[in-house]
């Protein structure tokens, strides 16, 4: 009996002495870091960048898989905008259109090493007209709002990259290193715009200081218990695969049907995939935001995300039953997004097939995700096929003078918010730089609503001109920097 109360006696002690270093750690898991710094008021014309926005919302650049759905008109109506618009940037830069449909431009500055490389693409995605409450290329300026396809994404990004840099022209500014400007014309459907660019500054040996493509966005509610808003600059990204699984067999007359249809043997296939998830993996994007955002919580969520090694089999447990992006930081994911069987009601098809598109986590490749799936379905009659897709990105230093950079310009736009990394879930043409870098970020300048965000791709895409200056004064002050 002794022995068993020295037993608990010492468990207690060490429960105890286990509780405490967790709580110091929480109580010293803080981020130090700036939410506000000094920056020159400047002059913001947002009338001007309004009507160069709305102008450029006019030119129908819709890239597309359906060739029906392009005009190429359109694209050359937009590249001869440009020019009337920011007479200053083609007086001084050197200009190159580069692949099929990127633009290319280059001020010098007093060295030619560590350039900044600032990115955006004109090209939007398909619209159909008749859900919208606008015309989406009416370029439609009412209510303190821009209305139109590429508002958002990323048309207003391009506005305030060439503004800002046509008036730092315009006042005489030399860069200390040479600034480009990279835009894409074929992004939407991972064209060849981005990576003929990285082709050219690989070629010519060109080691960017860094890169700045779209990404996150100035956002509230970004973390819980944290009640600043946070601008999150994503660091790295995830891949992309998109798959084919598909069962074959003879078909036949549904009167008739086996004991087990190929729907049937297909969907037992997508539910052991949705039943036996990936791994969990805690990466370096994830861990920064983590610190970050944790740091800024309250101190039940600093308890947890400082002690995440302890609490992470509950985490895991948590992010499988209620998915969502807690769950996408943290594994591949996978979703199933079409399926594909016969037209006749009556028709047992010859062959069944869906389409599942996985985002791809560090430490996991398109071919270990396959591995994965195999292992999982357990049937050698459903095929696996690879369409499309790409690895995991580099991951960005967060340690770098480009990096600090964009922080610095961040707090001083937006006062008393917070700057994280994190790890970005879609695909950008950024990706295409880890080839030669690692200094890639990804932040929009803009604070976006979720009613916002939702409009990106979807119907009633528009932005306020509040925005724009902001998104503007942002690219002022970094190119300043630069």
């Amino acid at each position: 009996m002794p022995e068993l109360i020295y037993v608990a006696c010492a468990l207690a002690g060490l429960i105890l002495i286990l509780l405490l270093i967790m709580t110091l750690r929480a109580i010293a898991f803080k981020d130090k870091g700036t939410e506000s710094a000094e920056g020159e008021k400047i002059e913001v014309r947002a009338d001007e960048l309004a009507r160069s926005l709305s102008e450029m919302i006019k030119c129908k650049t819709v890239s597309s898989s359906l060739k029906d759905e392009e005009d190429e008109s359109e694209f050359i109506k937009f590249k001869k905008l440009l020019p009337k618009i920011f007479p200053y940037i083609y007086k001084k830069c050197v200009f190159e259109e580069v692949g099929s449909r990127a633009i290319l431009y280059r001020l010098k500055g007093e060295s030619e090493t560590n350039p900044t490389v600032l990115m955006a693409h004109y090209d939007v995605v398909f619209a159909d007209e008749a859900l919208w409450d606008k015309p989406a290329f009416g370029g439609i300026i009412e209510d303190g709002y821009i209305w139109g396809r590429g508002a958002v994404d990323t048309k207003v990004t391009l506005n305030g990259i060439m503004s800002a840099l046509n008036e730092h022209i315009k006042e005489g500014f030399v860069p200390k290193s040479d600034i480009y400007l990279a835009f894409s014309g074929n992004e939407e459907i991972s064209g060849d715009g981005a990576p003929s660019v990285v082709d050219i500054f690989e070629k010519r040996g060109i080691a960017p200081g860094f890169v700045l493509d779209e990404g996150g966005a100035v956002v509230s509610g970004a973390f819980p218990g944290v009640k600043e808003p946070c601008a999150m600059v994503g660091i790295a990204e995830k891949g992309m695969l998109n798959l084919e699984i598909s069962y074959t067999c003879g078909g036949g007359h549904a009167s008739t049907p086996p004991v087990k249809s190929p729907l049937g043997v297909l969907s037992r296939a997508c539910l052991r995939v949705e039943k036996h998830p990936f791994r969990m993996r805690y990466t370096k994007p994830t861990a920064e935001m983590f610190r970050v955002l944790g740091g800024k919580s309250k101190f039940l969520y600093r308890f947890i995300f400082a002690n995440f090694r302890i609490f992470s089999p509950l985490i895991d447990l948590a992010s499988k039953k209620f998915g969502g992006e807690l769950n996408a930081l943290l594994r591949t994911t996978c979703a199933f997004t079409q399926i594909e069987g016969t037209r006749g009601m009556n028709v047992i098809p010859p062959k069944v097939s869906c389409i599942a598109n996985l985002r791809l986590i560090e430490g996991e490749t398109k071919e270990s995700a396959i591995k994965h799936l195999k292992r999982v379905i357990r049937d050698p009659r459903v095929e696996i096929k690879a369409i499309c897709g790409n690895n995991p990105s580099v991951i960005s230093k967060t340690d770098t003078e480009g990096y600090e950079k964009i922080k610095t310009s961040i707090q001083q736009c937006w006062d008393k918010t917070v700057v994280s990394p994190y790890l970005m879930f879609a695909c950008s043409d950024s990706r295409h730089w880890g080839r030669i870098s690692d200094k890639v970020y990804r932040f929009s300048a803009l604070t976006l609503t979720k009613e916002e965000r939702a409009s990106i791709h979807g119907n009633n895409e528009k932005i306020s001109l509040e925005n724009i200056a902001k998104n503007y004064e942002f690219y002022y002050k970094l190119i300043k920097k630069c």
